[in-house]
């Protein structure tokens, strides 16, 4: 014991005194290790500090208060609760009984003498230094006691008059108004004066304001009821703060007893004593009905998530312990005469590995310690950023000990378990061959390649089969992930088969690969590494560029390209001259198409909602035109039913059944008015929509609303009786006419839009129109600037407008393809430099031969850049084999749970179109591109550029 322990500290001496003499290698070897140690020491103060304690969360929820009632809307009824309150369910069989009406008692729940504050919360377009901005408004008493913790007073102080709010910080930015200012609300005449500016912990980014009960909500109701506009909704609820000395009491806490007597007068609750110390599961009436699976177990998840961190930590050792293992090589090759005086002083085998792998401890442990220290100064530096960007406050800065010891252990591990195989080739040396700098004749191990090759078959087998047979995901990316690493293991046959091509290149790439194959125990690593990193990231851009091919074919247009809508449905439209004007002034306009709607009953019903006075308009579909499979009858629950699968494969087919397509005009049944200029922005080109309009007639687009030339319409003047007629079966109550129609040609893209009534055929069949917007051609895509310009004036006509540009399909996967062949290139760059470093080591008798024999000086610099660029370029081609696979595998696996989903669906009869989802599998050929070219040339002119051209002059070795 005592003799192994003089030996290990010796051996840390050496290897530290090792590391302190090449400051380079040693630093990049640190580098190396500790900037995954400080990433995941970031990350775990990070998640820990923005975890909340129990008592953090109720702070923030409650205030100082202890408990929060709030009406679940159920009418009353019993309720069953989760401790935390954020499921709330009925008590009891409500599955074919109406719930009742009305509203729970909150007051009737709340304990004597406790101290009540009302927390309501509404939204509202307020006006700003630009315009108009929607904002959440809240009424609460926030400098009331047991406030205190909801919002965090940043400037100013909260409001205390009826006239005055406090806005958030987000509002005050967004809006461009201060502190000492005035802000006022759409539909209502009076002003606020900002005394304060606050935030809210759990939401940085809220827009809000605050004022104090009734005082906002309420006059803003009224004054939008007043203008006929739409009045804005509210909830409510009370923050309760119980007597610490009423009678009984011994917890000072709204207890879960209480909660559960509140929830069966169906009250919802959230407690701060049942937060802070939550009762059993077994306590919890909620957890123990049959159906509580569905209401959220996420142990799944849980696991799913477990299992890929700890694959993300095991891939990460495993690509460190790659790239590091050639660097802890380099110093073994430079520490040869040391070793081999230690082994000619009597030392065994055993102290020469302890000797190197001491270095990898030393490392190691440095590592560790420079990556916990940097994550720490990291995370607090950067605290205030990390809040901003998750949207929240942290709560304590929450270190803990043991969580960071076990990280540095893991940096501890890595520095020795890169040092194991430069430990063990640096013992199997001679004495005799380290002292003269001979490295006598090494074979190469059979044994690994078979094994690998085994692997290699094996993997590509059961990814196969996961992809063909199965829909696992999780067989074709273990049989990948089985393949890669046999790939992994045949890297050094692999090399030497790479070695072949040498006999047709140039003498310095030839010496450069010739050296490469004979030291293949410091380039297979480093090749290794590279494999891994590219393998990795040519299956991620794989699927990502296959997965936007997938979502840019699905993708449906809600207008041609670069045309524009701007269309408003409230108020009868009258702000529509205001916003045509606007939209023309700032975008560049060609043509624009003016639309109307149709109402029943007042100008200004809204097809959103039924109003007193107002109706409705519907087409009639004639019964030999409606789908079987949607045609329900009285008490026909799934239509559907009544057909074999057979007969709903193929009624799914059938052009009655078959989609409409995507998008919507906000109208009923999407019928529009307007004229053959619509039909030049939609870009239909048929003469005889242009014709039919001209005339005075129809264009539709949907073939089941057209029967013998025509289109008829239901006007519906009462909606009340058409629904009750409609749930017995009958026609609904109202007027037909019908308007001639002209069908579209099939395939005719109408982008939401069902048919295009003329202005004289509305007129004709006594519809009332009201302008509701335009439709605008462009004569290129309108820019930012523009844009923003658009929205303030939009925003100051006050309307809500829907607006859109259509931009066409936005990909997202450049970015991500970009990030990748980076985080690749990164990885190479490094590995083949490690590798570099090593073969000049190695090499420099051989550098100092060529000197001697009259080779000029850029030899040196020449040779370094091609051994970078033999390293790289073969990681690059087998990586680039290597994670084609899995992408491959996992898009055929999609490919057939698609096809078995849409055979599904076709058996239920709810396929729509009658094609097969595409599943296309896309090569990124320019991310290929790049590692296969680009990143190998920058690596080799990087390693000529850094290396010295002229080397140390050579002595004659002492004999």
């Amino acid at each position: 014991m005592n003799n192994w322990f003089h030996s290990w500290r010796a051996a840390v001496r050496i290897a530290r005194r090792d590391a302190w003499r090449f400051k380079g290698r040693s630093f990049l070897v640190l580098a190396m290790i500790a900037l995954p140690i400080l990433g995941v020491s970031a990350t775990d103060l990070t998640l820990r500090s923005a975890e909340l304690s129990p008592q953090e969360s109720a702070a923030r929820l409650l205030g100082a208060a202890d408990a929060r009632l709030q009406d679940p809307g159920y009418g009353g009824a019993a309720v069953l609760q989760s401790p935390d309150g954020q499921t709330i369910v009925p008590a009891g069989d409500w599955e074919n009984k109406p719930l009742p009406e009305g509203d729970a008692d909150l007051k009737g729940v709340v304990p004597t003498g406790a101290t009540v504050l009302k927390d309501s919360s509404g939204s509202g377009k307020l006006r700003t230094a630009h315009g108009l901005l929607h904002t959440e408004i809240r009424e609460l008493q926030a400098a009331h006691p047991a406030a205190r913790g909801i919002m965090t007073l940043l400037d100013g102080r909260f409001p205390e008059r009826a006239d005055e709010v406090a806005a958030s910080a987000r509002f005050l930015e967004e809006s461009g108004l201060k502190v000492g200012g005035s802000v006022a609300a759409r539909g209502l005449a009076r002003e606020y004066r900002i005394v304060g500016s606050y935030e809210l912990p759990d939401d940085l980014k809220a827009l809000e304001v605050n004022a104090l009960p009734g005082a906002f909500l309420d006059p803003l109701r009224k004054g939008l009821e007043a203008s006929g506009m739409a009045s804005t909704s509210r909830s409510t609820t009370l923050l309760v703060k119980l007597d610490p000395n009423r009678a009984g009491s011994q917890d000072g806490g709204f207890t879960w007893n209480m909660v559960k007597e509140a929830n069966t007068r169906g009250v919802g609750v959230v407690s701060r004593a049942v937060l802070v110390a939550p009762p059993a599961d077994a306590d919890v009436p909620l957890y123990q009905q049959s159906d509580w699976g569905r209401y959220g177990d996420d142990s799944g998840e849980k696991k799913a998530v477990l299992v890929a961190g700890a694959t993300i930590v095991g891939l990460a050792m495993l690509e460190i312990c790659l790239l590091a293992g050639p660097a802890f090589a380099v110093g073994a090759r430079r520490s040869r005469r040391q070793l081999g005086l230690v082994g000619a002083n009597g030392g065994a085998r055993s102290h020469i590995r302890a000797i190197v792998l001491a270095g990898g401890l030393v490392i190691g442990v440095a590592a560790a310690v420079t990556g916990t220290v940097l994550g720490l100064a990291l995370t607090f530096a950067l605290q205030p950023v990390l809040e901003d960007t998750l949207g929240q406050r942290f709560g304590a800065f929450d270190v803990r000990p043991l969580e960071l010891l076990g990280i540095g252990a893991l940096a501890v591990l890595t520095g020795l378990l890169a040092a194991v195989v430069p430990a063990v080739t640096a013992s199997r040396e001679t004495v005799l061959a380290s002292l003269t700098g001979r490295r006598g004749v090494r074979r190469s191990n059979r044994v690994l390649p078979v094994v690998g090759l085994v692997a290699t078959l094996a993997g590509g087998a059961i990814a196969l089969y996961g992809s063909v047979v199965t829909d696992q995901f999780v067989i074709v990316a273990g049989g990948s992930a089985l393949a890669e690493l046999g790939v992994v293991a045949m890297t050094p046959m692999l090399v030497g088969l790479f070695g072949r091509v040498g006999r047709w290149l140039p003498l310095s790439p030839r010496l450069a690969l010739r050296d490469a194959v004979r030291n293949r125990g410091r380039t297979a690593p480093a090749v290794a590494a590279v494999l891994a990193a590219v393998a990795g990231t040519v299956a991620v851009a794989t699927y990502a560029a296959s997965q936007d091919a997938q979502q840019r074919a699905d993708y449906e247009a809600r207008l041609p390209h670069g045309a524009v809508s701007a269309l408003v449905v409230e108020d009868g439209g009258r702000d529509v001259p205001a916003v045509r004007e606007a939209v023309q002034k700032h975008l560049p306009v060609d043509l624009r198409a003016d639309v109307s709607r149709i109402v029943v009953g007042k100008p200004g019903c809204s097809p959103y909602e039924e109003d007193d006075g107002c109706g409705r308009l519907e087409v009639v579909v004639p019964k030999a035109n409606a789908c079987p499979l949607w045609a329900a009858g009285p008490g026909d629950e799934d239509p559907s039913a009544k057909f074999s699968p057979q007969e709903r494969r193929k009624l799914a087919d059938d052009w009655r059944c078959t989609s409409s397509g995507a998008g919507s005009v906000p109208t009923e049944d999407s019928l529009v008015v307007g004229d053959e200029k619509l039909l030049t922005v939609l870009g239909v080109d048929d003469p005889g929509a242009r014709k039919a309009l001209t005339e005075g007639g129809v264009v539709s687009f949907r073939k089941p609303h057209v029967d013998a030339g025509a289109v008829a319409v239901r006007v519906i003047t009462d909606p009340a009786k058409a629904a009750a007629a409609v749930e017995k079966g009958q026609v609904p109550p109202g007027q037909v006419r019908r308007l001639p129609a002209y069908l579209a040609p099939e395939g005719s893209a109408s982008y939401g839009i069902a048919g295009v009534i003329s202005p004289a055929a509305a007129q004709a069949a006594g519809l009332t129109t009201v302008p509701m917007g335009s439709y605008f051609s462009t004569d290129h895509v309108p820019g930012s600037e523009p844009r923003q310009k658009l929205d303030d004036e939009l925003a100051r006509i006050g309307s809500a407008v829907e607006l859109h540009v259509e931009e066409g399909y936005a990909s997202e996967a450049g970015i991500v393809l970009l990030a990748l062949t980076l985080f690749a290139g990164l990885i190479t760059i490094g590995a083949a430099g490690i590798a570099t470093g090593l073969a000049q080591a190695d090499t420099e008798a051989d550098l100092k031969t060529l000197a001697a024999v009259g080779a000029p000086p850029r030899v040196r610099r020449t040779l370094s850049g091609f051994q970078c660029g033999v390293v790289a370029v073969m990681g690059v081609v087998l990586g680039s084999l290597a994670g084609v696979l899995p992408a491959i595998g996992l898009r055929l696996t999609e490919r057939r749970e698609a096809a078995r989903w849409y055979e599904e669906a076709r058996d239920g009869g709810w396929a729509g179109a009658a094609d097969l989802p595409q599943i296309p599998i896309v090569i990124p050929w320019e991310t290929l591109g790049a590692l296969l070219i680009a990143v190998p040339l920058g690596a080799a002119l990087l390693a000529a550029l850094l290396t010295r051209s002229r080397g140390a002059v050579a002595r004659r070795a002492a004999v």
